[in-house]
């Protein structure tokens, strides 16, 4: 008998192990075709001769999706599994990344960003769905390694676009980057073990807004504005340092890939900062080093400084998305995927307006201004951090 158990015990281990490992490996693939794009976005600005206004409208293309898309996701995401979804919507998105880069107009740019803004949504729900079973499963920290590899796929697609724009141009290049990522994708996602319960008879009932966790409210706020300052930088620093200094705008990537490079490390980091100092230090740390890092980009600095706030910015901003995952995970299975889709609707709401916003500033006052409206955001995550460890009210109402 104690042979048997210890023979199921080991089974369940390798099983959490490999969803560890595929899991890790779907959060780097999934956004090197995003990263991609937003190493190209000067490119396409030049390209198709918008201005930070025209650009700003455009790319509001993939937020409104996003906030349509997750209206869904999570039903969705209970109703068919979550593998499936992932194993279903990886090659759309791989087909939609290509669209923005063959947009002609201002108008298909948004509708471009508009399908590949709704595929990336029903990706995202899900990954961070199955990362929270496991996570709960390995009864480990494991959410922010899952979101560093997140950003090493980010950076990873931004350098080989920025690398090899000149060679293959810009749709080829997006074409390589989306085809490799999305085959391997699938090949992974298929394989994913199973977590948790799934399928249509686990569909449970909708929840009215006075029902949900007060926890969960806040948390999206934390959200909303943590990946403001994430997307912002995500679309805007390579604009940013194209305008800086005269250098071919395919180059300008490399702004970035330095942002989403030190965010991969704050994430690679973030699990042992958590588990050594908690969630609410890690996070209001985070916050500070974000809002120095935009101290270096707004202030009248050379331009070596710049460098120095993506830098900064990319270890600040990195734990605020994992740290959400992992406290809205913690409110309960009854409505597991319902709290992620609900916090990814203000995370990637967030990452997602941001950008716009900025430009909508930066057209009428420049970059500067615009990244300097990001700073009320920042102070007020100070406050909201203490909500990233859920009440035990909130934990027993879900």
């Amino acid at each position: 008998m104690d042979a048997d158990l210890a023979k199921v015990a080991a089974m369940e281990h390798r099983t959490i192990k490999t969803g560890v490992y595929l899991i890790m490996g779907l959060f780097c693939l999934q956004p090197m075709a995003l990263g991609a794009w937003l190493a190209l976005i000067p490119y396409t600005k030049e390209t198709l001769e918008l201005s930070k206004f025209d650009l700003s409208l455009a790319l509001l293309g993939m937020p409104l999706a996003v906030l349509v898309a997750l209206q869904f996701a999570g039903a969705l995401s209970t109703r068919i599994g979550i593998r499936r979804l992932v194993v279903m919507t990886f090659p759309l998105q791989g087909a939609a990344a290509i669209l923005p880069l063959l947009a002609d107009s201002q108008m298909m740019l948004f509708f471009a960003l508009a399908a590949f803004g709704a595929t990336h949504a029903f990706m995202e729900v899900g990954m961070n769905v199955y990362a929270g079973r496991v996570e709960k499963k390995a009864a480990a920290h494991i959410m922010n390694r899952c979101h560093g590899f997140w950003a090493l796929g980010l950076m990873t697609g931004s350098f080989v676009a920025t690398s090899g724009a000149g060679a293959l141009g810009a749709v080829g290049i997006m074409g390589v980057v989306a085809v490799c990522s999305t085959i391997v994708g699938v090949l992974a996602a298929r394989r994913l073990p199973q977590m948790g319960a799934e399928g249509a008879e686990h569909v449970v009932a909708r929840r009215r807004l006075s029902e949900m966790p007060p926890a969960l409210l806040a948390i999206g706020g934390f959200m909303l504005l943590i990946t403001l300052a994430e997307g912002a930088m995500s679309d805007w620093s390579a604009v940013y340092l194209s305008e800086r200094q005269s250098i071919d705008v395919t180059q300008a990537g490399i702004a970035v890939t330095t942002f989403a490079g030190f965010m991969a490390f704050g994430r690679f980091c973030g699990d042992w900062l958590k588990g050594r100092f908690g969630a609410l230090a890690l996070a209001r740390v985070s916050v500070l080093l974000a809002l120095a890092g935009l101290v270096c980009l707004i202030a009248p600095l050379p331009l070596m400084f710049a460098f120095v706030g993506f830098a900064l910015l990319g270890v600040g901003v990195a734990s605020g998305y994992p740290l959400g995952v992992s406290a809205v995970a913690a409110l309960g299975d009854s409505h597991e995927a319902s709290n992620v889709a609900i916090m990814s609707t203000c995370a990637l709401t967030g990452f997602l307006i941001g950008p716009p916003v900025i430009g909508f500033l930066a057209d009428a006052y420049g970059l500067r201004f615009g990244f300097a409206a990001l700073i009320p955001g920042l102070v007020a995550c100070l406050f909201l951090a203490k909500w990233l460890i859920p009440p035990e009210s909130a934990t027993s109402r879900d």
